[in-house]
């Protein structure tokens, strides 16, 4: 699996690079992983509701992912794995279980105690929502993925109700860890982790 690195992006231009990476796997190329952090910018599931957002100045995108209303911003990390579930057992759902399982661990090992809900996608804390996961797949290939709040700074969500959860409490690793973590350090467990996880609980058949 190749696994990069892409900084600070804005989104339209990591859509894109989604876009061609996703064309790519369709032609036989290797699985891949981005992280990176995102210029601010509100984003909107295809079934979102638009009466989540509830500051009306904000342009959210409409993008081609699950889930409802979200926030990106610097501070925020974000995962994009590019995987051929065609190959993998063709299971949505479990794809999104195995992206859970992995936020959950990730959490432990930087001594953050992190748990699913049920009726739920993502994982929490006892102070909130940790954790965002919205998906979209072309021809059984995986794009968008998930989203990890690292810095304290949650703000930016107090303008929607994210992912249309209504008084939605959200936390960070700062909070939950009492210091600021460094996102050199969050992004290098994510990167030596994933594909590890990924091949144990959705093995290539």
């Amino acid at each position: 699996m190749n696994c990069t690195d892409l900084g600070i992006i804005g989104y339209a231009e990591a859509f894109a690079t989604q876009e061609r990476l996703v064309s790519e796997v369709l032609l036989g190329a290797e699985e891949t992983l981005l992280v990176l952090e995102h210029h601010p910018v509100y984003t909107i599931g295809a079934g979102g509701d638009l009466t989540n957002l509830l500051d009306p100045s904000i342009a959210a995108l409409r993008v081609n992912r699950g889930g409802d209303v979200t926030y990106h911003g610097p501070g925020q990390l974000v995962g994009y794995p590019i995987i051929d579930l065609s190959r993998r057992g063709r299971d949505l759902h479990r794809y999104l279980r195995f992206l859970e399982q992995f936020l959950v661990q990730l959490c432990a090992d930087l001594g953050v105690t992190g748990f699913t809900l049920p009726g739920r996608t993502g994982v929490w804390t006892g102070q909130g929502k940790l954790a965002s996961i919205g998906v979209g797949v072309r021809r059984w290939v995986s794009m968008h993925g998930f989203s990890l709040n690292v810095s304290s700074d949650t703000s930016a969500f107090d303008r929607i109700n994210p992912c249309g959860m209504a008084q939605c409490r959200i936390s960070s690793l700062a909070r939950e860890r009492g210091c600021e973590t460094p996102m050199k350090d969050v992004k290098e467990l994510v990167l030596t982790r994933f594909e590890h996880l990924l091949e144990q609980q959705l093995p290539r058949r």
